[in-house]
């Protein structure tokens, strides 16, 4: 047997358990209207933005060396090098600060992840199986 004296929030009373019944569905109320105006996202909508945005970092400076090699190839003056490397990576840079994610995180769900280089979505999800449910119809059974 539960004891209210030992669980005062058991001890309130219907006033006072509708009060902040009404007032936790106003904070619900307040978040949702802050989501919508956009001054609110989900923190797992914000982790895909950074994610795409850092996968696209990681695709854009692993093609670097291919882009790199043939320039460097034939270079022997260390400052050439230095040099031809800083053009790469500030291209690079640039091309990074002007991209745009594919996923808003303050409009939750508004668009899907793209592919970047190579990394093409695979659909794995399993195919349903339609079979009939339930009794067999009375004219499969005549047929028997």
């Amino acid at each position: 047997m539960i004891d209210i004296d030992d669980m005062p929030e058991l001890a309130l009373s219907y006033d006072e358990w509708r009060t902040r019944k009404i007032a936790a569905e106003a904070q619900v109320a307040e978040l949702e209207l802050a989501r919508i105006q956009g001054t609110l996202c989900l923190s797992e909508d914000v982790v895909k933005a950074w994610e795409t945005v850092l996968h696209a970092c990681k695709a854009k400076f692993l093609s670097m060396p291919t882009k790199a090699a043939p320039l460097l190839a034939n270079e022997v003056d260390v400052s050439a090098i230095q040099l031809i490397l800083e053009e790469q990576i500030k291209e690079a840079l640039s091309e990074l600060a002007n991209y745009q994610p594919s996923v808003d995180p303050v409009n939750t769900g508004a668009v899907a992840v793209e592919p970047v280089n190579g990394d093409e979505a695979v659909d794995t999800s399993p195919k349903a199986k339609r079979r009939g449910m339930g009794r067999p119809k009375k004219a499969a059974r005549l047929a028997e």
